[in-house]
């Protein structure tokens, strides 16, 4: 059984860089081109963790977090919320909203990496090497 990672991302350049990431990790990536979707996409399929974008149209990233918090399948979901902004500001927001952590855009490759294999290695799933 494969991990399932959902990326919550509106901009289709933002969102194309960070899958190419996320294919690196051990995670299977789908994603939400806004909260709103990313509410539906979760409600439909149970994911491992979630990548949500700060702000997006029609439902922003702290509302998805505070919508997710509310099912029973992700009460302890991982859910990272990327913002633009000051993380250090955004992320007491997030925080409150029910996030695990902010990361400040652009996301470091290699942390965001680090992150997802530590996620998996917790989850009991072995890590993935790249050559």
């Amino acid at each position: 059984m494969s991990l399932r990672l959902l990326l919550v991302e509106d901009k289709p350049a933002t969102r194309e860089q960070l899958v190419k990431i996320i294919e690196q990790s051990p995670y299977a990536v789908s994603c939400a081109n806004d909260g709103l979707d990313g509410l539906n996409c979760s409600k439909n399929y149970h994911y491992d963790v979630v990548l949500v974008d700060h702000k997006m149209p029609l439902m922003d990233g702290i509302a998805l977090i505070k919508s997710l918090r509310q099912l029973d399948a992700y009460v302890q979901t991982p859910i990272m919320l990327m913002t633009t902004q000051d993380a250090s500001q955004v992320q007491p927001l997030a925080e409150k909203a029910g996030a695990n952590l902010c990361l400040a855009k652009p996301v470091d490759a290699e942390r965001l990496l680090g992150l997802l294999n530590d996620l998996a290695a917790t989850t009991g799933h072995p890590q993935q090497t790249t050559a």
